[in-house]
């Protein structure tokens, strides 16, 4: 009796998107780099809609799909790259295409390693509340007390809920290592761009006192005043850390001002970056960052297409994992009202 096996069904062609109102993931980049990435990651790039423009919506759109989520992609402003230019970026996005959901805010920042905190070049960081710290905390918005403590003055809002709660299984699937590495396969949707490989020079973490020498590199620098640290075991191409990112309008290259904020108890930072906290108040956000630097004199821009890299191939994963039909929620705030800056349902 020749055995029968059910016929396979046929794919489905996700529909088109209607105008602006199917765009429900906002994708903010400051950088060139960045913006590259972001579009490489897209599964099918789709035509511009008809766009209803607000008067001073000035921004250049890219438009996509990654698995069921219709996602939106901007950049900055060349050279632009502060909170406040930030700001007004996400304000005009989300008035052009009302039904965004979240935004992700993924670029590039300089890590701030510690003892407790293994931070290197290439590393991913994805600004989460931990503990009774908030995903971003403005550095330069605080007092230094006489004692030395730092005292935080107003608080950022926190990432979206539906976001926090998806990232659990995004670290059960990458600690469990007979699942699949999915963010070493989306490093490969770059394959083809020399400069978006991973840099041949080394890793090196100088101590904290000790300045750059000079040159474009550290070739003239001494290996006696790296710090030592043990060759990784990890078997994932990326490490991933979460917790609170540093965020403030100025460009941070003084080591001893990284180590101070990153052991401070009230901050504790991963990394430093200069558009975390413009975003934060403007639209449901999360900040991921690839670490292209150790916010000292050593820094260069070896590292920043890596880096720029691998916080897309994240930012792709964890849309892959949030289910596509939550993309609309009823219960979440569509666009409401921006009243100074902060977001209103």
């Amino acid at each position: 009796m020749r055995q029968s096996f059910p016929r396979a069904q046929a794919k489905v062609p996700l529909p088109r998107p209607d105008p602006a109102n199917s765009y429900t993931v906002g994708w903010i980049c400051a950088r060139y780099e960045e913006y590259m990435c972001a579009c490489r990651m897209l599964d099918e790039k789709l035509p511009a809609p008809h766009l209803v423009r607000g008067d001073l919506d000035n921004n250049t759109y890219v438009f996509g799909r990654i698995a069921g989520h219709y996602v939106v992609i901007t950049c900055l402003p060349a050279g632009r790259h502060g909170g406040t230019t930030a700001a007004h970026t996400a304000r005009d996005m989300i008035r052009t295409f009302p039904k965004l959901q979240f935004a992700l805010s993924v670029g590039i920042a300089g890590g701030a390693p510690t003892a407790d905190n293994d931070i290197r070049l290439g590393d991913v960081v994805v600004g989460v509340p931990n503990g009774d710290l908030p995903a971003v905390i403005e550095w330069d918005h605080g007092a230094r007390l006489q004692d030395g403590r730092f005292v935080r003055t107003g608080q950022l809002d926190a990432p979206p809920q539906k976001l926090l709660q998806v990232i659990p299984d995004i670290q059960r699937r990458y600690a469990d290592m007979r699942q699949p590495d999915g963010i070493a396969e989306n490093l490969k949707r770059l394959r083809d761009m020399k400069q978006y490989r991973r840099p041949a020079c080394d890793d090196k973490l100088y101590d904290a006192h000790y300045a750059h020498v000079g040159g474009p590199d550290c070739g003239r620098c001494h290996d006696s005043f790296t710090v030592q640290r043990a060759p990784r075991k990890d078997q994932r191409v990326v490490q991933v850390h979460y917790g609170t990112i540093g965020s403030g309008n100025a460009d941070v290259q003084d080591p001893r001002m990284r180590d101070s904020y990153a052991n401070e108890p009230q901050m504790k930072f991963l990394c430093f970056d200069m558009t975390s906290a413009g975003l934060m108040n403007s639209i449901p956000c999360l900040p991921i960052r690839g670490i292209s630097n150790y916010c000292d004199s050593h820094a260069n821009d070896k590292w920043n297409h890596y880096a720029a890299l691998t916080a897309a191939s994240y930012a792709r994963e964890l849309l892959l994992v949030l289910p596509a039909e939550q993309r609309v929620d009823p219960t979440l705030p569509q666009y409401g009202e921006v009243v100074r800056g902060r977001w209103h349902g």
